[in-house]
Order: C-alpha cells, then sequence, then structure tokens
C-alpha cells in the first residue's frame, strides 16, 4: 500500500465522517492522529536515534469532555503530554499520554513542551532525554523520555502561575521559564534557570519589563507570552508580550541578563535591554522569531544593508468570529537594534474562505520554531486557527507572499466554537489549527485546538522548491 492508500485510514476517515476534504494548495497530507480527541497546543519533534518522537502538549478538557479516555489505559486522564513515534510519517504510532493537571481549557493539561538529549546538556546522564513541560498552569516539570514509551518525572518546579510558553538551550542547558513568580505583579514573565542538570535546578534570576516586579506602583506592563534565545553564539533573547494587543517585542542581551545583578530593581531589568518594539494596541506579540544575517536579493549591490536582521513577529487571534482587530504576521528590520523598523505584514485574505463567518477564531496564532536549514529563512509555517496552516515564502520579508496552505477536514470528535448573539449561544464546528511545528526530514505538523487531532504534511509544487526540497 502506497502513502496515498496507506493514510486513508485517517484521512478519508474525516472525509467520510464530515462529507468534505481538506482545502490545500502546495501541500499533501501525508499521516494523521486523532490524539485521543484532546485539544492540542504545542508540538515538539525530537530525533532520538534513529526515530523521531513527537512531544505535542495539550491544553485542559472541554465542559463536554473535561477528562478524556485513553485508548491504552481505559482510564478517563486529565489532558496532558502525548508522544507519538513518527518515524513513519504516514503511520504515525501513539506511544503515551502522561496526564496533566486537572482543569478544563487554560486551567489544565500541559500546554508547552521542549526536549533535550542528555548527552547535549553540559551536565545531563548521557543517557537520558529530558523532556520539560508545564504543568497545568502551577508548574513546570521534567521527565525522562529515553524511552519515550515509559516516562519518568525527574523534578518539578512548583508553586507558579499560568506557566506557558518556555525556550531551552540545549547546548547550554539554560531554560526561560514562563508564569507568574510570587509577588510579581504579572502572571507572566520569566525565570531564568540553569537546567544543565535537569536532577539539580539552579535559579539565576527573574525578569520581566520594568513595572511588573514586586513593589513597583502604577499601570502594569502587559504580559510575557513567551521568549526565544539565540543561545551564546547569538548573544540576543527575543521576548513577546502580550497576545492580541499591546504587544512589546524586548531585545535583549543574553549574557548581561545572565550575568547582571540578579534583584530585580527597575535599573536591573532595564539593564539588559538593547532594543524595544512596541506593536499597535490592535495586536500582540504571541511569538518572535528571529532570522538574523539574510541577505535580501533586492539589496544585493547596495553598499551597505545587503543583509538584514529580521524578526518575525505573530499576532494570536483570540475571540471568536472576528470580534476583535485583525491578528496577523509582522516582519522588523532590527539591524540596528536601537532602532526596530517594521516593514511589513501578512494576513490570510478573508474573503478567500468567508473565515469570518466559519466559526472558531480567524488569524494568526504561532510559527514553527525549529532552526533547521530546511526551512529556516526561506519558509515561515504560521497557524492561521479557522484558515489551516499557511506556509509564507519570507526570502524576502520586505515582501512575504503565500505559497501554500492546508485546512484540515472536521471530524466528529471536532469541538465547537460558540459566541452571543441576543444573549443565546450561536455554536459552529470549526478546525482550529492552534501550532506548527517542522522537523529536518521537511515534514510540518499542525495540531488543532479543537480535538481534531494531528496532521503530518509535507510542501509540494512552488513550495517544495522554495525549500530546495527534491
Amino acid at each position: 500500500m502506497g502513502i496515498a492508500g496507506s493514510i486513508a485510514n485517517g484521512a478519508s476517515a474525516q472525509q467520510q465522517k464530515v462529507g468534505a476534504a481538506p482545502e490545500a494548495s502546495n501541500m499533501k497530507l501525508v499521516g494523521w492522529s486523532d490524539l485521543q480527541a484532546r485539544s492540542a497546543y504545542q508540538p515538539t519533534i525530537h530525533k532520538q536515534g534513529s526515530r523521531f518522537i513527537a512531544y505535542v502538549g495539550h491544553h485542559g478538557g472541554t465542559d463536554d469532555v473535561p477528562t478524556p479516555v485513553n485508548p491504552m489505559t481505559g482510564q478517563p486522564e486529565p489532558n496532558g503530554t502525548s508522544i507519538l513515534d513518527v518515524t513513519d510519517a504516514a503511520h504515525p504510532k501513539y506511544l503515551r499520554h502522561i496526564p496533566g493537571a486537572p482543569g478544563k481549557y487554560e486551567d489544565g493539561g500541559a500546554q508547552m513542551v521542549r526536549v533535550c538529549d542528555g548527552a547535549q546538556l553540559p551536565k545531563g546522564d548521557k543517557n537520558a532525554v529530558y523532556m520539560l513541560r508545564t504543568y497545568g498552569g502551577q508548574a513546570h516539570e521534567i521527565w525522562d523520555v529515553a524511552d519515550p514509551s515509559s516516562p519518568k518525572l525527574v523534578i518539578r518546579l512548583d508553586g507558579l502561575r499560568d506557566t506557558h510558553k518556555n525556550w531551552w538551550e540545549c547546548d547550554t542547558g539554560i531554560a526561560y521559564l514562563v508564569g507568574g513568580a510570587k509577588d510579581w505583579r504579572t502572571k507572566r514573565m520569566t525565570q531564568v534557570y540553569d537546567l544543565s542538570d535537569p536532577a539539580k535546578p539552579v535559579h539565576i534570576r527573574d525578569f520581566g519589563l520594568p513595572g511588573q516586579e514586586p513593589g513597583a506602583t502604577g499601570q502594569v506592563p502587559t504580559d510575557l507570552h513567551g521568549p526565544i534565545s539565540t543561545g551564546p553564539q547569538g548573544n540576543r533573547v527575543f521576548f513577546g508580550y502580550g497576545t492580541n494587543k499591546g504587544g512589546v517585542i524586548q531585545i535583549v542581551d543574553r549574557e548581561k541578563l545572565l550575568k547582571g545583578p540578579p534583584e530585580p530593581t527597575p535599573d536591573n531589568l532595564r539593564a539588559p535591554e538593547v532594543g524595544r518594539l512596541l506593536m499597535s494596541a490592535w495586536n500582540g506579540a504571541h511569538t518572535v522569531f528571529p532570522m538574523l544575517q539574510m541577505p535580501i536579493a533586492e539589496f544585493a549591490n547596495d553598499k551597505d544593508g545587503k543583509t538584514r536582521d529580521i524578526v518575525m513577529i505573530v499576532d494570536e487571534a483570540i475571540l471568536n468570529e472576528c470580534n476583535e482587530p485583525r491578528q496577523m504576521i509582522w516582519f522588523a528590520d532590527i539591524s540596528i537594534e536601537t532602532r526596530p523598523t517594521m516593514i511589513s505584514s501578512w494576513t490570510v485574505p478573508e474573503a478567500s474562505g468567508h473565515f469570518c463567518q466559519r466559526g472558531g477564531r480567524f488569524g494568526a496564532h504561532s510559527s514553527n520554531e525549529s532552526m533547521a536549514p530546511v526551512f529556516y529563512k526561506k519558509i515561515a509555517l504560521i497557524a492561521w486557527f479557522n484558515a489551516g496552516v499557511r506556509a509564507i515564502d519570507v526570502r524576502d520579508p520586505y515582501h512575504p507572499k503565500e505559497i501554500g496552505h492546508f485546512i484540515p477536514a472536521i471530524t466528529d470528535k471536532t469541538d465547537k466554537r460558540c459566541v452571543k448573539v441576543d444573549g443565546q449561544d450561536r455554536c459552529k464546528t470549526a478546525i482550529q489549527t492552534n501550532n506548527v511545528e517542522t522537523d529536518e526530514r521537511g515534514y510540518v505538523y499542525i495540531v488543532d485546538r479543537a480535538n481534531t487531532g494531528m496532521h503530518i504534511l509535507e510542501l509540494g509544487g512552488e513550495a517544495r522548491q522554495v525549500a530546495g526540497l527534491k
């Protein structure tokens, strides 16, 4: 049986249940898992030996199904972390579900997941593979997943609020953990840890925007959403604050952040910052993705500025059926870090699918975060809720353009999304592609917030040519 036939068990089953096929251009379905019909957030794809393993974080349960049944155990389990072997992308194999915190929606589950090999971490167990995840909104956990079918808890960092989108440098062990520390005035800021020995975490400092620290007065700056670090070589950490409003992009000197005085005084919080970009009150900064030293073909003959440092900023749509300003993607030129300049933006044209009427959220949410050469600085994959995933040619970030898309078909497990109309709920069933990641082979993994599972895709046509895939 070929790939087309082998995935029919997943893809055609969806079509039979809903009477519709996926909508696609230059992207095609390779494999699918229903993820036990759990609402999904962050996927991380990690190569372990000769295997590719997908770790998928989940939101909490729903009002209708607060604790879905795990078919592998026959027991209802709070949403947590799904682990799948995706070595054969056409036949993803579900290995294990690790229950997360009890609770529904944002209050439960284990949304965020990162993975580092113990052999790469400076002080890790060389035989271990470490998975860092959130536990509901209250803790961070580290598991040993060397045997992904039999994970073992290593340690828990507890007593927090609203833990969320972390970043972990596998070569140094430095982790930027998002949550709300005691006495801080915001529910999301950064706790910097040395996790080079995951069994013995070392707290380095707490960090956020001045005004968020304990004892401050006045208006509290917008919450952090998540950071991305370029590590010691790039010596920069990019922080994105806000989701769908009041976005702030902060460029931080990594060495000064790690070695500066840790007391969270306003001066100490300002000291590592080298640049800041304030967005419109209408837009936030869910993902701030650096694409540094990009050669710009249009500027090839210019004396200066042939290469540019670019940051892609992805907003997050929050409200259903377009009941907010459009959330999209933006590109900023940060070549002169003290003067970041917005240079372009891009959105899915609403009329191309009448997305405001489809139900659920319409707008950007997140990008792939892998910096593997297969797509980096060439194609960005953007999760766009009811408009699926979008492949964007970013080689000229001054003129980004779409070169592919895929919108999954709904299934009988796809959850409804509601808005109030004249005081009554009006509900529609809609795809809610929430997050996307890629692997070094060129596969694209999208996961659905509305319980439709994980779709494994590959690029075709122009998109495949841009990536340089055979």
